[in-house]
């Protein structure tokens, strides 16, 4: 089992490795940067938020604080002291939530720097592998096309292959037919095979072919041997041959009639 789990996840990941475009895989990652400097800006602009509220608090308790402070001026200016204390009192809990909002105010002002640097160098990051996934995806995309036409030139591709096979089958059957073609005409030649035509020579045509053909060897070669003994005389031997054979030929075709 454990064999077969190797073997299935060998063969998958093959099949994967071929199934894979590199150019796609660059585009995704790519669109995963971005998803992530986004979180990263919006990071950013929750905590300026954030810290703009705290603002916002700190000089609403600033306000009450100048107002409670001449609040207190203006009772200890009438006699009443007991009025200042109370306002003085309720100035000194606000100072220390002013207090409290400005240390809150800080540590949020320092962590929006820091989301902001890191939002920048991001964006770099961002910007520098955009420019590195055109490059490759250029490259990749021209090495694919170069090796298309390699492949086209010498044959070698999936495409062409077929081809190849198509044109191998095409001349194994027409030489298939041919011989073919040629054992039927040897055949028909011989007499082995009717012709339904009518178009075959018989026996004795196709025997007097044959003997006609024969005569025309023989009366040639002894036309060669004469004019190589170089005598007039044979060149005339062999005609009057040739006319002797002629005339036993004409008389072996001539019918002969019983007489009644």
């Amino acid at each position: 089992m454990k064999r077969m789990g190797m073997l299935f996840r060998a063969k998958a990941n093959k099949a994967l490795d071929r199934a894979e475009d590199p150019r796609e895989t660059l585009d995704y990652s790519y669109q995963k940067q971005l998803e992530l400097l986004q979180k990263v800006r919006r990071g950013v602009a929750d905590v300026a938020t954030s810290r703009k509220r705290l603002e916002l608090q700190l000089n609403q308790l600033n306000q009450q604080s100048g107002k409670l402070e001449e609040q207190s001026r203006k009772a200890l200016s009438l006699g009443r002291e007991d009025l200042a204390r109370e306002a003085l009192t309720r100035r000194a809990a606000l100072q220390q939530q002013v207090t409290d909002l400005q240390t809150q105010h800080q540590t949020l002002q320092g962590e929006e720097e820091k989301l902001t640097l890191a939002a920048q160098r991001l964006q770099a990051k961002v910007d520098a592998f955009r420019t590195k996934k055109e490059t490759i995806k250029a490259t990749y995309t021209a090495a694919q096309a170069q090796t298309r036409i390699g492949e086209a030139f010498t044959g070698i591709s999936e495409e062409m292959g077929d081809v190849g096979l198509a044109v191998q089958r095409a001349e194994d059957r027409t030489a298939q037919l041919q011989a073919r073609a040629g054992a039927i005409d040897e055949l028909l030649a011989s007499g082995a095979l009717d012709d339904p035509t009518g178009t075959a020579k018989d026996d004795i045509s196709a025997e007097l072919d044959r003997i006609s053909g024969g005569s025309d060897v023989e009366l040639e070669l002894e036309r060669m041997k004469a004019e190589l003994a170089g005598g007039s005389s044979g060149q005339q031997a062999i005609e009057g041959g040739a006319s002797d054979q002629g005339q036993q030929a004409q008389r072996q075709d001539t019918p002969k009639f019983d007489k009644q």
